[in-house]
């Protein structure tokens, strides 16, 4: 892999964590599986990318902020309120998002060819860092995210919110609204996601309707290889093990790219990856299981060996 390759690689990596940052609240914060991010990843980048049309590409990035929290809230209130799955209720918004997503859009791809993106807006960092506009720029906003997540999740209304996804039945008994927490914690997920799209769309000069397509793929592999890697024993090393997992994940596929695998086997290899991450601990503890019954067996052999032996030395009668 060349090192023009290694950077554009970490670069999606970066821009990825945000988008699996907002994954990790809503699966493991939260612990509700919310499949509203396919939509909400690929509205983002459509607001991102009508804004650079319009000349205005830094407000397209807190525009899709806001328009993924949106997403987020309404999901959140058809599970609240509506009572409705949610799972179904992740699904029932994403099927709606593309249709919302097609008319923000217009059509089904906007290129952004020549036009201003936040990349290109920083003509002192161009000249300060040539070729690495786009590293410094997605590695500054990731840590910025960082430090206002681990800050706000360290709050009491954060403890909360975390609270609420270990224990929603011991958080309602000292009277708090679960409902609400939930509302805020699947908008500011969604919002994450749809801010990772908004600068993937810059950093690719182009929105697709169907690059959303995934996207929950992605972030869950990129939270379970961080966590194998880093490990997850407090907030802030948590944070860091979904960006490095982020970051990895974009290695491996390129990496399998680069061995020969075709373009269009990608959602394969993300599958595989995914599916091998969740079942390990599985197997590990299986494998662990026959080791110390294999062991159990053999000690008890030679247990039942020593007693015959014993039994043959005493005297008869």
């Amino acid at each position: 892999m060349t090192s023009i390759a290694l950077q554009g690689t970490v670069e999606l990596g970066i821009i990825y964590a945000i988008m699996a940052l907002g994954v990790f609240l809503s699966f493991r914060i939260l612990n509700m599986p919310d499949l509203t991010v396919d939509g909400s990843f690929t509205l983002g980048a459509a607001i991102s990318a009508l804004m650079c049309l319009k000349g205005s590409p830094w407000a397209g990035l807190p525009l899709a902020f806001l328009a993924g929290g949106l997403a987020g809230s309404v999901t959140a209130l058809l599970h609240t309120k509506g009572r409705i799955q949610p799972l179904l209720s992740g699904i029932l918004v994403m099927l709606a998002l593309y249709s919302i997503n097609l008319r923000v859009m217009g059509r089904a791809n906007i290129p952004l060819i020549n036009l201003p993106t936040v990349f290109s807006t920083w003509p002192w960092l161009n000249r300060w860092a040539e070729g690495y506009t786009a590293l410094i720029g997605s590695s500054s906003l990731l840590v910025l995210i960082l430090l206002l997540l681990f800050g706000f999740l360290k709050t009491r209304f954060g403890l909360v919110l975390r609270a609420t996804g270990q224990n929603p039945q011991m958080v309602r008994s000292v009277g708090v609204n679960t409902d609400t927490t939930l509302t805020v914690g699947l908008a500011l997920a969604n919002g994450l996601v749809a801010l990772s799209g908004g600068l993937l769309a810059q950093y690719q000069l182009f929105a697709d309707i169907s690059m959303g397509v995934g996207m929950v793929i992605v972030g869950l592999a990129s939270v379970i290889i961080g966590e194998g890697i880093i490990g997850s024993h407090w907030l802030g090393q948590h944070l860091i093990a979904v960006t490095v997992g982020a970051v990895v994940y974009r290695l491996v596929i390129a990496m399998a790219m680069e061995l020969g695998m075709p373009p269009t086997d990608l959602k394969l290899i993300s599958a595989v990856i995914v599916a091998s991450a969740l079942a390990a601990p599985a197997l590990k503890e299986q494998w662990n299981l026959a080791k110390r019954q294999i062991q159990a067996q053999k000690g008890g052999g030679s247990e039942d060996a020593e007693d015959m032996e014993a039994d043959q030395k005493l005297p008869s009668g």
